[in-house]
């Protein structure tokens, strides 16, 4: 990540207190792969490219340790956590329940206002993945989006509320996945089966797909972890 990308990164959160500031664009950086798993966060240089005293960095860094994105080790000081396997099971283990609920309450409930926003949404992820943009941070949101319509259809905001206090830990792992091009049109497949199976309100489909698109994902960031 450049200086500049530091400082647009930093102008989106602005009139927050400065120690959030720091900590929302560096865990925006990390999520979004821009500073990477081991790389060290050294106070000084990093206080040096955002403009700040090292007391909002130190104190952004302590906040990062407790969402599990930074470590400190001996003699390396503060880096950024690598994806480990054991974090990608337990992270998409528990993924994995929520979602095949989601599916299944999303398949009764869904309205055709839904199932029309979701169709547009699988569009224009696909629209992405033809106009070759490289940027993944696009390509994430717009899966994410998809998702999220999903989610909201199921009318259970305690359920979505679950589901997006992952949010963020998924995220890492969705840019992960779609570092891989191939991945990327195995997702247009796999989201134009999901639309179906809801658009025919098929429960036992919708969330058969969805268990296999998380089991997929678990071996192609396992192997790219390994």
């Amino acid at each position: 990540m450049t200086e500049d990308e530091l400082s647009r990164e930093m102008t989106e959160f602005q009139g927050m207190p400065l120690r959030d500031v720091v900590f929302h664009t560096l865990r925006k950086g990390i999520l979004r792969g821009d500073l990477k798993p081991g790389e060290r966060l050294m106070e000084i240089k990093l206080a040096n490219r955002l403009g700040v005293s090292r007391t909002p960095i130190r104190e952004a860094i302590r906040m990062l340790e407790l969402e599990g994105l930074v470590v400190n080790t001996p003699r390396r000081g503060a880096q950024v956590a690598k994806i480990t396997e054991k974090d990608l099971r337990d992270v998409l283990e528990v993924r994995e329940g929520l979602e095949e609920m989601a599916m299944k309450l999303a398949s009764e409930r869904i309205t055709q206002e839904e199932l029309d926003r979701l169709n547009a949404a699988s569009r224009e992820f696909a629209r992405l993945i033809d106009s070759r943009d490289d940027d993944l941070s696009d390509l994430a949101e717009a899966d994410e989006t998809f998702h999220d319509i999903i989610y909201q259809s199921t009318g259970n905001p305690r359920l979505v509320q679950l589901i997006n206090n992952m949010r963020e830990q998924m995220y890492r792992y969705r840019v992960e996945y779609l570092k891989d091009t191939d991945n990327r049109d195995t997702l247009i497949e796999e989201h134009d089966r999901l639309v179906e199976s809801l658009r025919a309100h098929d429960a036992e489909a919708a969330t058969a797909y969805i268990k296999r698109h998380i089991e997929r994902q678990m071996v192609n960031i396992r192997e790219m972890i390994r």
